[in-house]
């Protein structure tokens, strides 16, 4: 019985999981202004507006920022929550204590992906560089608006770009104090991604 009870545990876990990171990169495409008829941004646009559409219509958007789209992302985060606190019999917090754990996880899942796209980037500026791929595009648009500030900061030296080990130290900076967030609200970290 513990067996079906982890394997669903883990199913459900992992297709909300998709389902988060897809309405997380969405918000995110639209934040750093990617190219929306990129392939891969047409591709989040469509399985997600099912879902951020209905929103729309209640939830106006906030200039550039997409409010239907966060909120959507702290609704899954805290329905997620909800089910695995259910599935294994653990107590049910309270409203107010479920969506302060949404932000975080949703604030989490953010700076994995600002980590592992300047991870990407780095790594296919050495395997290939200039590349037209739409993948590539889009990973480079995600991450240029927090290197653009970090390299006036710090410019190319000898036509080495050091701006990406600040904004590295930056991130785990984030994540640690995400990690402190969680434990002060009680947020066991198996709860939410990349906490």
């Amino acid at each position: 019985m513990e067996a079906i009870t982890e394997i669903s545990s883990y199913l459900i876990q992992t297709l909300m999981n998709l389902l988060l990171l897809g309405t997380v990169m969405r918000l995110l495409l639209q934040l750093s202004k990617a190219d929306f008829y990129n392939p891969i941004s047409q591709i989040l646009v469509k399985l997600t507006n099912p879902m951020v559409l209905p929103l729309r219509r209640l939830v106006p958007n906030f200039r550039l920022f997409d409010l239907s789209s966060l909120i959507l992302a702290i609704g899954l985060q805290v329905l997620l929550i909800i089910i695995l606190l259910k599935v294994n019999g653990a107590y049910q917090p309270s409203l107010s204590t479920l969506v302060v754990w949404g932000l975080l996880g949703v604030a989490a899942i953010f700076v994995n992906i600002y980590f592992f796209a300047l991870l990407a980037m780095i790594i296919l500026s050495w395997l290939a560089p200039n590349s037209y791929h739409p993948a590539v595009q889009l990973i480079s648009q995600i991450v240029e608006p927090i290197m653009a500030p970090v390299r006036r900061v710090i410019p190319p030296i000898g036509g080495l770009d050091f701006s990406p080990i600040l904004i590295f130290i930056l991130i785990n900076i984030v994540e640690i104090l995400l990690r402190h967030l969680a434990s002060s609200f009680g947020l066991h970290p198996t709860l939410v991604m990349g906490i």
